[in-house]
């Protein structure tokens, strides 16, 4: 019976080639919101279409809920829901603020919903098409 070789395992690192920054499902949603022009809307599915995730406009909300933070800022006010209801107000520092930036924006909302929605929908699959 041979007797097991002890093989020398390298702990040494390796550096990757790649100078791409890492892939962050909430840097491509931020991305995508910075575009929304001013006075247009649009909605967390819309969004996940666009990234390729059909399915999660609820992770597009996460990502809205976590944009406070992000630099450069993300105007997250112009995300709202499929029909045109501000869902996402509480999130902000008051729960008006949500819909005092719309209306800065010549937006007009009446019970936390956009009036004209279908006019300002703003749809990144056509907007950004490649």
């Amino acid at each position: 019976m041979k007797k097991p070789t002890s093989k020398k395992i390298s702990t040494k690192m390796e550096t990757p080639k790649s100078t791409v920054k890492e892939y962050t499902f909430f840097a491509d949603v931020y991305d995508v919101v910075r575009q929304i022009p001013k006075g247009r809307v649009t909605s967390y599915g819309a969004i996940a279409t666009y990234t390729g995730t059909r399915l999660s406009a609820r992770m597009v909300g996460w990502a809205m809920n976590a944009a406070h933070a992000a630099q450069p800022k993300v105007p997250a006010h112009r995300v709202v829901n499929r029909n045109g209801i501000l869902t996402g107000r509480h999130h902000f520092a008051t729960p008006t603020l949500m819909e005092e930036l719309l209306k800065k924006e010549k937006i007009d909302v009446v019970e936390d919903k956009i009036i004209d929605f279908k006019k300002l929908f703003w749809d990144p699959v056509v907007e950004l098409a490649l």
